[in-house]
């Protein structure tokens, strides 16, 4: 199915070798006028913005706060007036901020991770939801983690934020069916992305070592991913398996 002339919005896509900058320039060529949003760096959503301009697709980069639905509110009415409503939008935006134990993790770290990977899809997803209705037709991703189905030890907040975007396509998949509105996830293990780049090489070889391939994603790959599920009517309320094998029994 073609998405030429949508509007898409993929958020957190500021990143030089991120996720959300990949799924962006994978959806603008197919068709697809693209909004990034970032908030720390803006410089990288423009870049990202102006790198689409330049395939001949219109493009805003918007600065967001994700973790404030009035700011978000904001954020999708200025999208409205400049290229027209979201028809497609991809929950990218998180942050694995801390990685401490339960004892250690202030009640202010968890209520923020949790805005930010959890609340920031329900506020996009909340600000799409009355124009997709309208028009019946939209798609939705939510981008988890392998530690929203298998935990991590010392991502309490970020597990349980990613496991929560699961439940929130399912959910979002069942009431938006009847509208032609699909909601689905891309469940994701490890990507060779910014922030994979800062591990320490034996911490990287040794989460490699879990995966079956013996490699990350690369941010393409995802982006792929993304690309087969807003392209597709059939398919809501699945999760996407992008893990490499990590969750397959091994002796």
């Amino acid at each position: 199915m073609s998405i030429q002339g949508k509007v898409a919005l993929v958020t957190g896509a500021s990143r030089p070798k991120g996720i959300g900058k990949a799924t962006a320039l994978t959806l603008a060529k197919l068709g697809a006028d693209v909004v990034v949003t970032g908030w720390n760096h803006m410089d990288g959503a423009e870049a990202v913005s102006e790198e689409i301009r330049a395939t001949g697709r219109r493009s805003l980069a918007v600065k967001m706060d994700a973790t404030d639905f009035a700011n978000v509110q904001q954020g999708f009415e200025a999208i409205k007036k400049e290229l027209g409503p979201v028809n497609i939008l991809v929950n990218n935006a998180a942050l694995m901020g801390h990685n401490i134990t339960i004892a250690k993790t202030t009640v202010e770290e968890w209520d923020y991770e949790i805005r930010l990977c959890l609340n920031s899809a329900f506020y996009c997803i909340k600000a799409a939801w009355a124009d997709m209705c309208e028009n019946k037709w939209g798609r939705i991703v939510n981008m988890t983690s392998v530690a929203g189905v298998q935990g991590g030890y010392g991502q309490t907040s970020y597990g349980a934020a990613k496991a929560g975007l699961i439940a929130l396509a399912q959910s979002t998949a069942l009431e938006g069916a009847r509208f032609n509105i699909t909601a689905n996830c891309v469940l994701v293990g490890i990507s060779a992305t910014d922030g994979y780049d800062l591990l320490p090489e034996p911490v990287q070889q040794k989460v490699e070592k879990k995966t079956v391939i013996g490699r990350p994603a690369k941010p393409q790959e995802i982006a792929d991913a993304v690309a087969y599920l807003v392209t597709g009517e059939y398919m809501t309320g699945a999760v996407m398996n992008m893990l490499g094998g990590m969750d397959l029994f091994v002796f």
